[in-house]
């Protein structure tokens, strides 16, 4: 036969009204929590989710999409998010938009028929967002890492971020400086403003050649070929700068397949320590985001956001600070 709350508070000794507060949510006083929650692996106890959704309109549960879960820096993401919503509580569903933003508003109209409490988006990198029907449900989206107007968004300023890198190559005297990029989505086009603007500012020109900018989807293939052609230049760039990591795996590729040598020949400069930086000699010098903060900090939005926690006040944009883990694969001419 099934444990009842009665019999958590046979063990407990606690009121139901207690028992009854924790299980839906609630807060009680830590003491009383962990009495509750060892009578309930004593027991085997297990909610009766719609019970509780029928009591509280709550299922705590949040559903989290990606634009493509083959990413490692999506899969990173949520590692830290699903670790945030467990500490809190939470539990999580994932839907993945395989870059399609028609998938996306399917995935956010499923989330809402399994009646999350929230939503947390790294969303498709285009023009539309189906998002109108949790606004209609009341249902708080967040955003990560790709801001929608008029949403909440937790990101890095990718500007700054890849200008910092790039004025760290001039700070080696290097003026050849290349770049391997994408205008497919929000954080390529952005970095990519990053560059330019720190040449122009030490009056360096742009140089066609040394410009590889991809009009699709940063790919490890896209990073492969135009480091390629980069290596075959007669006048060939000192440094390089991948701007995010699938572009950088392929760039280092190619370099490994050349007679090339890095740093002696060729300085590389990368963006997301990943794996990368682990496992290739010399050890990359890259742009790395602060991953763990991203997702623990639009948890906390979010969380706040459902709570309505009074006096909170939502912003618009969170930037969360870039940092450069230093290796050796810059020269210093």
């Amino acid at each position: 036969m099934s444990a009842t709350i009665r019999d958590i508070r046979r063990l407990t000794g606690l009121s139901l009204a207690t028992i009854s507060k924790y299980l839906n949510g609630g807060n009680v006083l830590p003491e009383n929590r962990i009495r509750i929650e060892k009578a309930i692996d004593e027991l085997g106890y297990e909610v009766n989710e719609i019970a509780r959704w029928l009591a509280t309109k709550k299922t705590r549960t949040i559903g989290v999409i990606v634009y493509d879960i083959q990413s490692l820096f999506n899969s990173t993401l949520l590692s830290y998010i699903g670790e945030s919503l467990r500490t809190a509580g939470y539990g999580l569903l994932i839907c993945d938009s395989a870059d399609n933003a028609e998938q996306e508003g399917k995935n956010i109209r499923f989330l809402l028929s399994k009646k999350v409490d929230g939503i947390l988006l790294v969303p498709v990198d285009g023009e539309e967002h189906d998002l109108a029907p949790a606004t209609e449900g009341g249902i708080p989206v967040v955003l990560l890492d790709r801001p929608v107007s008029g949403r909440p968004c937790v990101k890095i300023d990718n500007i700054s971020a890849a200008d910092a890198a790039v004025e760290l190559l001039f700070e080696n005297n290097h003026h050849r400086i290349a770049i391997i990029g994408s205008d497919g989505e929000y954080t390529g086009r952005k970095r990519c403003e990053g560059y330019v603007s720190a040449l122009r500012r030490h009056g360096c020109p742009l140089k066609d050649l040394y410009i590889r900018i991809g009009k699709g989807k940063a790919s490890i293939q896209f990073g492969y070929e135009s480091m390629k052609q980069l290596l075959s230049l007669k006048e060939m760039p000192t440094s390089v700068f991948m701007t995010n990591y699938e572009i950088t795996l392929g760039a280092v590729m190619a370099v490994n397949e050349s007679s090339v040598r890095c740093p002696e020949d060729i300085s590389l400069l990368g963006f997301d320590n990943l794996i990368l930086s682990q496992i290739v000699k010399p050890k990359m010098t890259m742009v790395v985001q602060p991953m763990r903060a991203m997702g623990e900090k639009a948890v906390e939005i979010l969380l706040k956001l459902m709570d309505q926690t009074e006096g909170f006040v939502c912003p618009e944009e969170v930037n969360l600070p870039t940092t450069i883990e230093f290796g050796n694969s810059i020269r210093k001419y």
